[in-house]
């Protein structure tokens, strides 16, 4: 199979025959990597459970975790998800990888359609999948929000969105969501939202997917799933605790399939994730600090702060002359748009992840806006 270079790889290269500023302390603004410490009930629960590493783990999941992960649902959305309703994943990277191999494997000349830019696993499930993509372009022209082509979604098998978005940071409305829903009713296609960043909400709760199709009467989820992760909203992406909600029907043979896969999470760490699925407390903290994170970026660089995430999708007039320039002048390394990106989309952009404490947060915005002065 021939994969795309993963963008950090990409960034390793660009970078490797510049010398950095000594005048600087290395700072990277690149991966959306929680640097804030894992809350402590979290790791104690890790501690604990450590001497069942002796036991193989369910691909299912154990009971305690599956019951975190639907109390969260209910509380956080709403949703009273039945059993056969949801499926605990280890991470979602794997899901997306994997998932559309199994959906699309028995069909002819598949269809995948998904944001551009994206999540680089959106690609390389493409790829493995041997599926045509369509892109669903993301610009300032449609606020970095998907459009719907009805004509590109006729012969589509499986659509990936992903709200809140990675990198542009761009929220779609409810209602273009229920838009979206009733698109995959009418079109027979699998709609899958990445909801990894839904808890980063700056302020008012967003809402999933699965609430959008109720909204339209589709309240079994036919064709409509949805993912999570543990890794943004607690700090824990070693955790590596995910899960895929929705359609049951589709559910019950992908769980078939995953036996195979061999993907299910150690014991200990699947009772870790689940008392992080089940406190919300902890995941308030961290959405002040990236709050707090979004209001010095206004403060320093000016700019309109997003809905959620953790990212900023900064305007710069060369995005690969940017990033070489702020890392050998100022020791500050950011992912160039157009790494993140295909067929020109991305350009003149540059992704910033603002997930240190304040200090180290301030230090570096403050670093791009010396840079953006002399771009």
């Amino acid at each position: 199979m021939n994969f795309e270079t993963y963008p950090f790889e990409k960034l390793n290269r660009l970078l490797s025959d510049i010398t950095p500023s000594v005048d600087y302390t290395p700072l990277s603004l690149t991966i959306g990597e929680p640097q804030f410490e894992t809350p402590a009930f979290i790791l104690d629960e890790l501690k604990s459970n450590a001497h069942l590493l002796n036991k193989y783990p369910k691909t299912a999941g154990e009971r305690e975790l599956r019951d975190a992960m639907i109390s969260y649902n209910q509380e956080r959305f709403g949703l009273s998800l039945l059993d056969n309703q949801i499926i605990p994943s280890f991470g979602t990277r794997e899901v997306l990888f994997n998932f559309p191999q199994f959906l699309l494997d028995e069909v002819d000349e598949p269809v995948m359609v998904f944001p551009n830019p994206f999540y680089q696993i959106y690609e390389g499930a493409s790829k493995a999948s041997k599926a045509r993509v369509v892109y669903l372009n993301l610009d300032k022209e449609n606020d970095f929000l998907p459009v719907i082509d009805e004509e590109s979604l006729a012969d589509a098998n499986l659509v990936i969105l992903n709200s809140p978005n990675n990198p542009t940071s761009s929220v779609m409305s409810i209602e273009s969501m229920r838009e979206w829903v009733e698109m995959a009713l009418k079109y027979d296609f699998v709609l899958l939202n990445d909801e990894c960043y839904v808890d980063l909400y700056l302020d008012e709760p967003l809402p999933s997917l699965l609430n959008a199709s109720i909204d339209v009467g589709n309240s079994s989820f036919k064709n409509i799933l949805v993912i999570n992760s543990v890794s943004k909203r607690s700090s824990a992406p070693g955790l590596r605790s995910g899960f895929m909600a929705g359609d049951a029907d589709i559910l019950r043979d992908y769980m078939v399939y995953r036996t195979y896969v061999g993907c299910a999470s150690p014991l200990p760490l699947q009772y870790a994730s689940a008392v992080a699925w089940a406190d919300s407390a902890h995941v308030d903290i961290f959405r002040e600090k990236y709050k707090r994170n979004f209001v010095l970026a206004k403060e320093i660089l000016d700019i309109d702060t997003p809905e959620a995430t953790f990212y900023i999708w900064l305007k710069v007039d060369d995005e690969v002359e940017f990033t070489v320039n702020l890392y050998r002048e100022y020791n500050l390394k950011v992912i160039p748009g157009s790494y993140l990106g295909r067929d020109g989309v991305g350009e003149g952009y540059v992704r910033l992840a603002l997930v240190y404490e304040e200090d180290k947060t301030t230090e570096a915005l403050n670093r791009i806006k010396s840079a953006l002065k002399k771009d």
